[in-house]
């Protein structure tokens, strides 16, 4: 992809939302709700400046999986691929891959 962000916005790919509900039913194509989940692209060079004048970096880097709001960010289609475009503000945090020790043992 050659798009890249400028001041503190992120390119965003949506993760697909889950097929099947948590009890096993089926939710047909019709009445999914867009998934608040993504998978960030790209990301800008920051827009907030310190007390030098120098940019901070955001928070977020390519590869993170986000949840953001349900209205948050731009649709746009970059090389035939549906993506947002968001400030960082929208994003509401980062989903961490931790393994619970539980889980390990």
């Amino acid at each position: 992809m050659m798009f890249r962000p400028l001041h503190d916005r992120v390119v965003v790919r949506r993760l697909d939302a889950e097929d099947k509900t948590k009890g096993g039913i089926i939710i047909p194509d019709t009445a999914k709700e867009k998934p608040q989940e993504g998978e960030i692209v790209a990301v800008g060079p920051g827009a907030a400046r310190d007390e030098s004048g120098k940019l901070v970096a955001l928070d977020v880097k390519s590869g993170d999986r986000i949840l953001f709001g349900k209205w948050s960010g731009t649709e746009v289609k970059i090389d035939g691929e549906d993506l947002l475009i968001m400030k960082e503000s929208d994003i509401m945090g980062v989903i961490e891959n931790t393994v619970s020790k539980a889980k390990a043992a």
